[in-house]
């Protein structure tokens, strides 16, 4: 047993079982693939793949009992690694981070610049992506951490702690008639509105609202990004429901805000890893320099607790 042909294995289940892509992600030819998935089922003495002539379908039924743990190996032969480098170089490497456009945009800057002045060694690499796409980042293992409002807490592999609290704003052209008051559900039905993708940025702290109450909102326009609704708003196309964040007086100059607290909720925005990983120690710091109350201790107390049953928002 080796760990390539655990690798084969692994990618075949996430490729969806197509084996000439998963030759292209492990720099190998197809056949190489076949014959180290044919090696481990011999060893083990059982056949891990349903097959179609010589095409791969889906998993035995014993495949499904060993791939979590194939998964488990390799995440260990990974933590095995980053804790020799952690006491080669502890103060350079390469820390990976996913998160959202508006996390991206406005939450993120200030911790990054602040990491950067005490780790000028570590190479930060920023993905953007929907929470769903930040989740399956971190579960492919091509993030350390995760940043995200929504779907985090859903996955139990991951462990997703609460970092910050925030709310909605409506946005508007200055003279706008909602900058009257007061805001209500109902007088903002009453207005094309014009805010996020499902599933981004508390979006459906937005629906669950309006459909509490019974009202059926004219949305016509959604965007992943804040400063694109921001944009379609000053060409009068709508009112903008944002991230409270993503309004700057200093800059939106031609916009007025007003808090929608009262109307949405508030918003958890969370930060996550992925169960059992190793995290280095400039992992922590980062962490710590963007969610102060997240401390080692409280990570590795999270990191040590077995996941709930049920995710989150």
């Amino acid at each position: 047993m080796n760990f390539q042909q655990l690798r084969s294995v692994r990618e075949a289940v996430r490729r969806n079982f197509n084996l000439t892509e998963v030759a292209h992600t492990l720099h190998t030819s197809q056949p190489g693939v076949s014959r180290q998935i044919r090696e481990l089922e011999e060893e083990l003495g059982i056949e891990l793949f349903v097959r179609a002539g010589k095409r791969l379908t889906g998993l035995t039924e014993p495949g499904g009992h060993v791939l979590p743990i194939i998964e488990r190996m390799l995440q260990e032969s990974s933590n095995l690694r980053h804790a020799g480098q952690e006491f080669v170089a502890r103060q350079s490497g390469r820390l990976c981070i996913a998160a959202t456009h508006t996390q991206a945009r406005y939450a993120l800057p200030v911790a990054v610049q602040e990491f950067r002045g005490h780790f000028p060694d570590v190479r930060l690499h920023l993905h953007q992506g929907s929470p769903r796409q930040v989740a399956q980042m971190l579960l492919d293992g091509d993030a350390d951490v995760g940043i995200a409002t929504e779907a985090l807490a859903d996955y139990p592999q991951l462990v997703a702690l609460p970092c910050y609290c925030w709310t909605h704003s409506v946005i508007v052209p200055p003279g706008h008639v909602l900058l009257e008051g007061p805001l209500t559900l109902d007088a903002l039905a009453r207005h094309p509105l014009i805010t996020y993708d499902t599933g981004f940025t508390g979006r459906t702290r937005i629906d669950d609202a309006f459909e509490a109450a019974k009202l059926a909102p004219h949305i016509v326009l959604t965007a992943m990004d804040a400063d694109v609704i921001k944009t379609y708003v000053q060409l009068g196309m709508g009112v903008g429901v944002v991230a409270g964040m993503a309004y700057e007086a200093e800059r939106d100059t031609q916009l007025r805000a007003l808090d929608a607290g009262a109307l949405f909720g508030i918003n958890h925005t969370r930060l996550a890893v992925r169960r059992g990983s190793y995290l280095r120690g400039y992992v922590h710091a980062f962490i710590e320099s963007f969610a102060p109350t997240l401390t080692r201790d409280a990570v590795d107390q999270a990191m040590a607790t077995e996941p709930s049953p049920a995710g989150g928002a």
